[in-house]
């Protein structure tokens, strides 16, 4: 039972570094796409990175899903080597996962409102009239096609593996 949680909590961490990895590598086209698009929109293309809005893999894109995918890992090992701290851990961080998994899927549904709300909350003119449905668009299509087919499955992965995990220590 032990294993077969380790190897859910393994297909977890790999799921969460999944998405840094593609961005690292296509961020900085995302990055171009979103610029052109500020362009065709006559905004100034320095505005996202002055207010702190990337497509890359830098900053909480990267040290957040890293770090998750590190404490699975910690919590697979545990699991294999059949430590008594085991079943706390695994109640413990995979239920922390599966809420932050909650907060990640939520964010990405309703990421143009909450773009424009930031945007609109800083009170400054210019960022109000970006077009940001377009703008977030013009991003995506940066990214590869099968990107949003990844993140399906990185979602499907985190949410099944985990409850499956949890699963197997409630019927242990």
């Amino acid at each position: 039972m032990n294993a077969f949680v380790a190897v859910m909590q393994l297909l977890v961490a790999t799921a969460f570094v999944s998405i840094p990895l593609v961005r690292h590598r296509y961020g900085a086209t995302a990055m171009a796409s979103a610029e052109a698009e500020l362009q065709r929109q006559g905004v100034p293309t320095t505005v996202l990175t002055e207010n702190g809005m990337r497509f890359d893999a830098g900053g909480h894109e990267t040290w957040a899903p890293v770090s998750i995918a590190a404490v699975m890992a910690a919590t697979a090992a545990v699991n294999l080597f059949d430590g008594s701290w085991a079943e706390p851990l695994t109640w413990v961080f995979q239920t922390i996962v599966l809420l932050i998994n909650c907060v990640i899927l939520y964010s990405q549904l309703t990421a143009a409102k909450s773009v424009q709300a930031a945007f609109q909350r800083k009170g400054d003119p210019m960022l109000a009239r970006i077009d940001v449905p377009t703008l977030l668009k013009a991003a995506e299509d940066g990214f590869p096609s099968w990107t949003w087919t990844l993140q399906n499955v990185r979602h499907t992965v985190v949410f099944g593996a985990s409850i499956l995990a949890l699963a197997a220590m409630a019927i242990a």
